[in-house]
């Protein structure tokens, strides 16, 4: 194993499958630091809130205060006649389609005649300064005829319809197998998984200019350019060409980054006064605009034989879309796909269902779907093993998934699947040493020193979790990806419109072309959409479709700078190796510089990189709805008040399923901000709301974990079984720790008080241990 790895960050070295050697000074492997690490850390990097233009108007919107609204009317005189205010625009000034939405068209620009969440935007103004902006905004006056809300997603079958479309987004019932079968053992559970933010570090902002030939450029943190520019020219009544969306350095994202409710008013305000608008959303502001996790309610029945086996599962998965349908769709077939976690199930029937609400809308943040079901199935296990009165580990390596077995939607495993040896590894890692009775020890117990409790209180638990997400996107979404590679006096340029959003794909970028061109100055070239698509920054996509589409331009130019050389010297091609700037034939007959064997010439090509197709599930849940799995074991251990109900996670042992390690700091760092993000999802993160409207949308009221509730994160093993189908054999490294995090941390509070800790985040009363 390389050194870069033994010293990546905060975690411990992790034991890696695979031959060690020496790696190369960069290309594939190595942990080549990111080519924008000295801009961002002296805050030179050109976010959306730093960009300006000559003559910058401001914008402001205005947002309901109300879940659920009729509007009866809208006055926006007095803020149009304020001195400063250049236009006042709402929804009677769109001049192309009224809704938009990324799967359904189902969400307004502005609302109209419902309000259907809090927060919903109304109008928008443009002025001279941002508090006139503001003050205008406060000056909008909107007569309302406040509604009942529909909050709770069981009623909302029964209720009236919020939307044309009706109040059900989608119904997937899964049936494999045998309905009649039953096992000698049965545990049921009712279980809760709450309302997680994507919480960036940098809120939602953008700026519009607007184009002399009447379109216009949106300068914004998208992770998704050419459908938000669709969108956008769609409700403009532009043509796509006339709109161009220009990506700016991405302050954070876990999810989508700008929703288009900040996006369209920006891009409509420019367009109707003829000047630059620039819009930069306070944190609440961000809380209330853009799209959530979905709030999960599950039931769960499982069935066994006495040795432990699976025999059956059976659940009812209900998702609360919020408003409007966004992503739901998608995180609906995830959770009902992988209900039954990477466990081997001969019989399973699922029944999943995404609504719509009263509630802040729901869509993308990492691990969709596959966390919720993750935390109620993993709850389900430990149920199964104090029945039976197993050890929860073993009892889950007697029905670990394998590859060549089947998911309950009957598509065969294809790709590695060691879950098994992830689960064992955390096992068999040593248990980290309880805390030494000193007055440094009060910092470890749960609460910390001014935590008011008592260690005689403090009780240790372990808990085990598996998870698994797939990769890229599914039931038949197309995943394709273009990019360019140029090389010139030595220099190569990569152009592909994949946005870096901290994934690192612009370091694997560099690191393709070093690697298959030996050239080690590699230009990444910022995205806008004059770019062939790239797709959004979602599911490991861009690892595998847009880094596969830069290796295969880059082997494309490598057989242009070599044919010549390769037909002087009456050789093939492949007889020829590029390392170090230099080229060299297998016998030593041939050696020269890459420069030199350029000869001043350009040379570029571009590719395409499409993977194999899925298909939608069908009406029984069936089908092969996914290009690849990535699977996790995280074993937690934490430590808990049992008279407070406080917890602290002491540690989170990590073994994943890599595929391939391409930058092993990267991947490291990767992992941990799993594991963070799944803690906070365990203990601290839920957006809350008082019949539909939210409470607290500010970093005070909203939870997020700091470096003092990051627990010690011992990543003990990376498995390096390629996946054969996808370029390099890399797999997707984020979103499956988010994922196992939350159950583990659950696991282990289980086995500290005994409870049935079935909602998440979990609250300190579950964890109180009374009598």
């Amino acid at each position: 194993m390389s050194s870069d790895a033994a010293t990546a960050a905060t975690a411990k070295s992790p034991e890696v499958d695979g031959p060690e050697q020496e790696p190369p000074a960069h290309g594939l492997g190595v942990s080549l630091p990111p080519a924008d690490t000295r801009a961002k850390t002296e805050g030179t990097f050109p976010y959306a809130a730093d960009l300006w233009a000559e003559g910058l108007l401001w914008a402001a919107v205005l947002r309901s205060p109300h879940p659920h609204a009729r509007i009866l009317s809208i006055d926006t005189s007095e803020a149009s006649a304020m001195p400063g205010v250049r236009a006042v625009v709402t929804h009677a000034d769109i001049p192309g389609d009224a809704a938009h939405g990324r799967a359904v068209a189902d969400r307004p620009v502005f609302a109209s005649e419902l309000v259907r969440h809090h927060g919903e935007a109304i109008a928008a103004v443009a002025a001279d300064h941002p508090d006139t902006a503001r003050l205008a905004v406060a000056a909008i006056a909107v007569e309302y005829e406040v509604l009942e809300p529909v909050t709770d997603p069981e009623k909302a079958f029964e209720a009236e319809p919020l939307h044309p479309d009706g109040n059900l987004i989608r119904h997937i019932p899964l049936r494999f197998g045998d309905p009649d079968i039953t096992g000698d053992v049965v545990v049921e559970g009712l279980y809760r998984i709450g309302r997680q933010d994507p919480a960036p570090i940098g809120a939602e902002a953008g700026l519009a200019v607007p184009r002399p030939d009447g379109g216009v450029e949106i300068y914004t943190a998208s992770t998704d350019p050419h459908t938000d520019r669709d969108l956008a020219a769609a409700c403009f009544g532009l043509d796509p060409d006339r709109v161009k969306v220009v990506v700016t350095g991405v302050p954070g994202a876990t999810g989508d980054r700008e929703d288009t409710s900040f996006q369209l008013p920006l891009g409509l305000l420019a367009l109707r006064t003829g000047c630059p608008v620039k819009l930069a959303a306070t944190r609440e502001e961000s809380f209330l605009g853009h799209a959530h996790r979905h709030p999960t309610l599950l039931r769960y029945r499982h069935h066994a034989d006495a040795e432990g086996r699976l025999v059956k599962v059976e659940a009812q998965i209900l998702l609360d879309a919020g408003a409007y349908a966004d992503a739901s769709s998608e995180s609906l077939a995830a959770a009902v796909a992988f209900a039954c976690g990477p466990y081997v199930v001969p019989h399973a029937f699922i029944e999943g269902w995404a609504v719509r609400t009263n509630n802040p809308p729901s869509g993308h943040v990492r691990g969709e779907g596959a966390l919720q079901v993750c935390a109620a199935y993993e709850g389900q296990m430990d149920k199964l093993a104090a029945r039976l009165s197993m050890d929860p580990a073993e009892l889950r390596l007697r029905n670990v998934l394998a590859t060549g077995d089947l998911l309950p939607t009957g598509q065969p495993v294809t790709c590695p699947a060691p879950v098994a040896e992830l689960l064992r590894s955390v096992k068999d890692f040593p248990l980290p040493a309880l805390p030494k009775d000193t007055p440094e020890g009060d910092w470890l117990l749960p609460g910390g020193p001014e935590g008011a409790g008592e260690p005689g209180a403090v009780r240790r638990g372990v808990g085990y979790a598996l998870g698994m997400v797939h990769m890229l996107g599914a039931e038949g979404a197309d995943e394709v990806s273009t990019a360019t590679v140029k090389v010139h006096d030595g220099v190569a340029t990569v152009i592909c419109a994949a946005v870096e959003t901290g994934q690192g794909f612009s370091t694997l970028a560099r690191q393709i072309v070093q690697d298959t061109l030996g050239i080690e100055e590699v230009h990444v070239a910022s995205v806008d959409t004059d770019q062939p698509p790239a797709g959004p920054a979602t599911h490991g996509r861009h690892t595998w479709v847009s880094g596969g589409a830069v290796e295969r331009a880059a082997k494309m130019v490598r057989t242009q700078l070599l044919q010549p050389l390769a037909h002087q010297f009456g050789m093939s091609t492949e007889l020829l190796q590029i390392a170090d700037g230099k080229i060299t034939s297998y016998d030593g007959v041939l050696s020269t510089t890459v420069t030199e064997a350029m000869d001043g010439k350009e040379l570029w090509a571009t590719a395409q990189c499409r993977p194999h197709p899925t298909e939608p599930l069908d009406e029984s849940g069936q089908g092969d709805a996914f290009v690849g799995l990535a699977f996790c074991a995280i074993r937690a251990v934490v430590d808990v008040d049992i008279e407070l109900g406080s917890v602290r996670v002491v540690e989170m042992a990590v073994a994943q399923d890599v595929g391939r390690i391409l930058n092993p700091r990267l991947l490291t760092s990767r992992i941990e901000a799993g594991v963070t993000q799944g803690v906070g999802a365990a203990l601290t993160e839920n957006l809350r709301t008082t019949r539909g409207v939210v409470r607290h949308p500010d970093l005070t009221g909203y939870a997020l974990p700091t470096s003092l509730d990051t627990p010690d994160i011992r990543i003990v093993k990376l498995i390096e079984e390629r996946d054969v189908v996808a370029p390099f054999g890399a797999k997707a490294a984020s979103a499956v720790p988010v994922v196992t995090s939350p159950a583990a941390v659950a696991a282990a509070v289980r086995a500290a008080t005994g409870r049935p800790v079935s909602r998440l985040p979990i609250r300190p009363q579950a964890a109180v241990v009374t009598g």
